[in-house]
């Protein structure tokens, strides 16, 4: 077990997401930033789709009751093992009665904690991430509080050998950026019912994250879109990574969270490869949209996979020298 000194700011349970239950209502959901959710795993020498656990902005002190393999990875968070300071993206072994404290980001705003043998809280719909608008899936459908106890799965601790001094290069993690952060869209629906100059407009300004931003979505802050003509929409699909339009012409980035459909116009679709770009956007931060064509945007994330797979293989290589 892990024990909960202090929950963060909102820390969830969360994996690969829940799938096939969108026609039922209920997103995917899962981590918000996958690149590096993954590479915690990774890192920690799980299968890769094991549950960890999500800190926004303020991360939280953990007491192990076990000895295992833990890792950080996502935006800059300042962290400790009993004490002393330890690096992000880079394996670390834990034993029974270690606290491990992760603070307050510094850039980006999500940190994924991974723990050898995943966070074993039980599946629901096939998924341990936590849906807190619907109360579903990881511990009891809610954040982490103060006191609670978190379950771990068959960790291979005892049987890593040396101080795990390797861990991952800077540029797996040149993607947090500064505050102005960059994700090519592709045009969506109805893009092309928006005036002239809205299309120009959306492409061309910067868009500030506000603090009415969550797992389901942010809402951005900038000029105002408009239409060439109103009109009443009926509700279509929407995804992570959609942007709609209200009424107030202000775009309503959808995240994670978002329900399933949406009735406001879709201005544009966030290409999957700059995901976990805008999953370490914070409230201040500021979104600049890039025109990127459909079958580029299709290459740039098989790329992208490519990448990642690449990095895991060189993972697992330095985990048999360990072993």
């Amino acid at each position: 077990m892990i024990d909960v000194i202090e929950a963060g700011l909102f820390t969830t349970v969360q994996d690969g997401g829940r799938f096939g239950y969108r026609h039922a209502g209920v997103p995917a959901g899962g981590a918000m930033d996958a690149w590096a959710y993954r590479l915690a795993n990774a890192l920690v020498g799980n299968n890769g789709d094991e549950a960890v656990l999500e800190a926004t902005m303020a991360g939280p002190t953990l007491r192990f009751r076990v000895e295992a393999v833990v890792a950080v990875c996502g935006g800059d968070f300042p962290c400790t093992l009993n004490g002393q300071p330890i690096s992000l993206w880079k394996p670390e072994i834990v034993k029974s009665g270690d606290v491990l404290e992760v603070g307050v980001c510094r850039t980006g705003f999500r940190a994924y904690i991974a723990v050898s043998g995943g966070i074993d809280v039980p599946p629901v719909m096939g998924s341990r991430s936590t849906y807190v608008p619907a109360q579903l899936g990881g511990l009891s459908g809610r954040p982490l509080q103060r006191g609670d106890a978190l379950p771990v799965g068959v960790t291979h601790g005892r049987r890593v050998i040396g101080r795990m001094r390797w861990g991952l290069a800077s540029a797996a993690r040149r993607y947090i950026g500064g505050k102005t952060k960059t994700v090519r869209a592709v045009p969506g629906p109805e893009y092309d019912e928006f005036t002239p100059a809205s299309r120009r407009q959306f492409f061309a300004a910067r868009y500030e994250v506000t603090t009415q931003s969550d797992r389901i979505g942010y809402r951005l802050s900038g000029r105002a879109l408009a239409l060439v003509r109103e009109r009443e929409m009926v509700s279509e699909a929407v995804v992570f990574g959609t942007v709609q339009v209200p009424a107030s012409g202000q775009p309503i980035v959808l995240m994670a969270d978002s329900q399933t459909t949406g009735g406001y116009p879709r201005i544009a679709q966030v290409a999957s490869v700059d995901l976990p770009i805008l999953a370490q956007a914070r409230p201040g931060d500021f979104i600049q949209f890039q025109p990127i064509e459909p079958e580029e945007a299709m290459w740039l994330y098989r790329e992208q996979q490519q990448r990642l797979a690449r990095w895991i293989a060189a993972i697992r290589r330095q985990w048999e020298g360990e072993r």
